[in-house]
């Protein structure tokens, strides 16, 4: 049975806290709302953990929030031996705020390290100490310095981050989009959403369902910390808070 849940992290990553009523409980005890705030593991970015909360007291903790039969069926999951809400019950949800924003942060930070590196996109996982994007290249194009040095300069700009809609057709207009090399968007609901970063999308645009923050200067320091070599033409990037090291 699938279920589809209004994604209110979509239009707005920053909300920490909202209501909403329950409309499935599955046999393992995962809880589908009618709305939610929590991000389920989806397109290399980590499911949000988090709490639910009872209005006569007493709480919930969320371990894992994943996609079912599609990616609007969104199902948090309990730690285990966790009571479980009623069908028709209204929660308030809350995330692990601390979390979501470094995940927010680092997979900003992974789309400003495709634009320094325009090559094809081989792989990618978000996580809130470290991320790696792997690219389709023979050999790095840069080293750990430079690569630190001109995502640093993209992070001081500061420039605007948006999303927005675009049809099927408008991406099939526009494959450069598509930065992956083995992954294409998912098509047939009639809209693609497109994560924009500098004024009018100029310094980079590409689909992404994740979240991200509102300026490339929220991202903070951050440094490569490694690169290293996958197979003949595959190069891992991996992206750390704070400075680089000294050598």
């Amino acid at each position: 049975m699938s279920f589809a849940t209004e994604t209110l992290f979509r239009d707005d990553a920053y909300l920490r806290t909202a209501e909403a009523t329950v409309l499935h409980v599955n046999d393992r005890g995962g809880i589908v709302f009618d709305r939610t705030i929590f991000y389920a593991t989806s397109g290399g970015q980590p499911g949000d953990t988090g709490h639910l909360h009872f209005p006569r007291g007493g709480n919930i903790e969320i371990a894992a929030t994943i996609t079912g039969e599609t990616k609007d069926d969104i199902i948090h999951v309990p730690v285990a031996d966790e009571t479980v809400p009623k069908v028709g019950e209204t929660l308030r949800l809350a995330i692990d705020w601390e979390r979501r924003y470094r995940l927010m942060r680092m997979h900003t930070a992974c789309h400003l390290l495709t634009v320094i590196c325009p090559y094809p996109i081989t792989g990618a996982a978000v996580g809130p100490e470290e991320s790696r994007v792997d690219f389709d290249i023979p050999d790095a194009a840069l080293n750990k310095a430079d690569a630190t040095e001109r995502l640093m300069e993209l992070v001081s700009a500061d420039h605007p981050i948006f999303t927005r809609w675009i049809t099927d057709e408008e991406l099939a207009d526009n494959p450069g989009l598509v930065k992956s090399k083995n992954v294409r968007p998912p098509s047939g609901t009639g809209r693609i959403r497109l994560v924009c970063i500098g004024e009018e999308g100029r310094v980079d645009s590409q689909p992404c369902g994740g979240t991200h923050v509102k300026s490339t200067g929220e991202v903070g320091e951050i440094h490569i910390g490694k690169i290293e070599k996958k197979g003949r033409e595959n190069r891992r990037f991996r992206i750390r808070f704070g400075p680089l090291p000294a050598e």
